[in-house]
């Protein structure tokens, strides 16, 4: 049986519970899981991405099927160079939904070999979004209930 690896790309500034949950749930789909901190050219970091990296790790770290990786390419070239066939990706609502299948579309033209898998979020992470943690946490509010880890 060929190895099943997926990749869990995003800005995950900061990386969630739903996040966690995301990846958690997709271990029994796939024998190896690598969250893809990546670089987005629209967006300026509200956590550095080696406290985020060191961060998501730290969470993982009874989990050696998780691997985390930081890249600066486009998502399908990721994929590629890694030998994934999926991209995996985590939905909330009808909005992401309809922000992520354009990526999705996107993805597939520059790879035609990548599939990309949504999962549900769980309901009780549905309301969490890295935009409102980093407004909590920018104005001193407890942000620990959102998180896998501590800041």
């Amino acid at each position: 049986m060929p190895n099943k690896t997926a990749v869990f790309p995003g800005s995950f500034d900061p990386f969630t519970l739903g996040h966690f949950d995301i990846v958690i749930r997709s271990l029994k789909l796939f024998d190896e899981v690598i969250i893809a901190i990546g670089h987005n050219s629209q967006k300026k970091r509200y956590f550095p991405l080696e406290t985020m990296l060191s961060k998501i790790e730290s969470a993982f770290v009874k989990y050696p099927q998780v691997k985390i990786v930081t890249y600066d390419e486009l998502t399908a070239d990721l994929a590629k160079r890694l030998g994934a066939k999926v991209l995996l990706r985590g939905l909330r609502n009808t909005t992401d939904f309809e922000y992520e299948n354009s990526i999705s579309q996107v993805n597939r033209y520059l790879n035609d070999e990548i599939e990309t898998m949504f999962l549900i979020t769980s309901p009780k992470y549905a309301p969490i979004s890295s935009t409102i943690i980093r407004e909590v946490h920018k104005y001193g509010g407890d942000v620990k209930a959102f998180l896998p880890y501590e800041l």
